[in-house]
Parts: C-alpha cells; sequence; structure tokens
C-alpha cells in the first residue's frame, strides 16, 4: 500500500512516503514559488497511488491547490485536524480545533517517542513553544516571531537594516551582527524562559525538543536539545494510524 504524508507550512512543503514499518521514507522539501509550484509537486507525486495524508497551516487557496494535486493522483485523500485528545495526548485548549494541527502532530510525535516531559520548540515563520507532560497532557504553549521573521519586519520598517546576513555575538561590533545576535537572542530567550518555567511547574526538567526550517540555527546554542527536522510528519504517521480517533478520515 503506498501511503504518502505532507507537512505544509506557510514557506513550504515538506512530504515523504510512509513505509510499511512504519517509518518515513525520504523527506523532500519544496518553497511556495508560486510559478513552480504545483508544477513540482506533480513531478514529485507518484502517479497512481493509494493514500495522501496532509496537514495544513497553509492558506486556504494555497492548501486547496495541494489538495487538487493530491485528487489526481491519490484514491483517498485525509485532512489531518487538531482533536482534544488522541494516542495519550490530551490537548490544553477549550477549543483544540483552534490548536494548529502542526503543534498537534508535533505534540503526538514527541509522545510517541517516548513519555515527557517535553518542550517542543518549532522555528519556522513563527516560532512555537509546547509543553507536554509526562502523562500526555498539554500543559499549553507561547507563539512568537521567528528569528527571519523579526529580520524581514525590521527591514520593511526601516530599509537601509538588511533582512540577513550577520553572525550571533553576545555583544556585536557590527549592525548585520547586532541584528543576527538581537533577533536570534529574542528567541534564545524566549525558549530558556519557557525551560525554567517549565522546571518550576513540573519539578523536573524538561527535554527540549527542536524542529522546523529554522531550527539549524538556534540548536548550537542548546546543544543538550534533541532535533527533529521531520517531527510533524512523525506526527502525522501516527495520525494516520487514528483512523476511528475524533477529526481523522481513515482511507
Amino acid at each position: 500500500m503506498s501511503r504518502w504524508l505532507l507537512d505544509l507550512g506557510n514557506t513550504r512543503l515538506k512530504c515523504a512516503q510512509l513505509r510499511d514499518d512504519g517509518s518515513l521514507g525520504e523527506v523532500v522539501a519544496l518553497a511556495h514559488e508560486p510559478d513552480a509550484f504545483a508544477r513540482e509537486l506533480r513531478r514529485l507525486l507518484p502517479e497512481n497511488a493509494d493514500s495522501a495524508c496532509l496537514a495544513s497551516v497553509a492558506s486556504p487557496a494555497l492548501t486547496a491547490t495541494v489538495v487538487e494535486v493530491l485528487a489526481q493522483r491519490f484514491r483517498c485523500i485525509s485532512l489531518a485536524r487538531s482533536s482534544a485528545r488522541l494516542a495519550g495526548v490530551r490537548i490544553a485548549y477549550a477549543e483544540p480545533a483552534r490548536l494548529g494541527v502542526d503543534r498537534f502532530l508535533a505534540l503526538l510525535a514527541a509522545h510517541g517517542r517516548r513519555a515527557g516531559p517535553w518542550l517542543i520548540a518549532g522555528v519556522g515563520t513563527a516560532l512555537t513553544i509546547d509543553l507536554l507532560d509526562r502523562d500526555g497532557l498539554h500543559r499549553g504553549g507561547r507563539i512568537g516571531p521567528s528569528p527571519s521573521i523579526m529580520r524581514q519586519a525590521l527591514h520593511q520598517a526601516a530599509a537601509q537594516l538588511p533582512p540577513e546576513g550577520g553572525e550571533y555575538r553576545e555583544f556585536a561590533s557590527t549592525t548585520a551582527d547586532a541584528l543576527a545576535s538581537g533577533c536570534e537572542g529574542a528567541a534564545l530567550g524566549l525558549i530558556d524562559r519557557s525551560v525554567a518555567q517549565a522546571t518550576r511547574m513540573l519539578g523536573e526538567v524538561p527535554t527540549l525538543l527542536l524542529h522546523g526550517g529554522g531550527a539549524d540555527m538556534l540548536a548550537p546554542h542548546f546543544p543538550d536539545a534533541l532535533r527533529a527536522p521531520a517531527l510533524v510528519l512523525e506526527g502525522l504517521a501516527l495520525w494516520s494510524r487514528m483512523g476511528t480517533a475524533p477529526g481523522t478520515a481513515e482511507c
């Protein structure tokens, strides 16, 4: 049975084939290039396959484009949704559907690896942080701008400030380094505070789990953290096997 998993974010799509043993095949990423995205997706996907599971936090228009391509190639398509509880994870939100599906799937994946506590930091367009205790209870989270979005926002407000470049320094002596240090440092500070507050709340230090396209930028500052580049796809693989759970669709 040929089953594919797709994680559609705000800046790129990641996809992989789900192997028979439940592991992920090669993960491929596609940027949202307006003129080439649908064509490249068609080139990447098989001509005729059994099923596809899609998780999307992108715009409705872009999600519809991807669904249209999938409908041409797959006999069955399912769209992942956040739910109040699944696979041992219980969500803190009073309205679970409002929790971004990428965050929900990351929680599933972390709990599926082993019992927590976990502090899960996703670094993409946004910086998302979620706390999961050892019993699978989601204790809530935070959402802030990622370092790259901070740089872009500063550049838009003041064009003389470059949107990229520079290196992290504790006290920088060039504008480019100061921008890199300030924007990365803001993200580092939010994660550090989250670890400290989580430790106080739970009485134990959570394992920091980093994922997302911008995680490599922050990872050197957290040598004890675990890296999981395809964490959302890992969670989607778990979701795809839970066909009777609320919000799921079994193919």
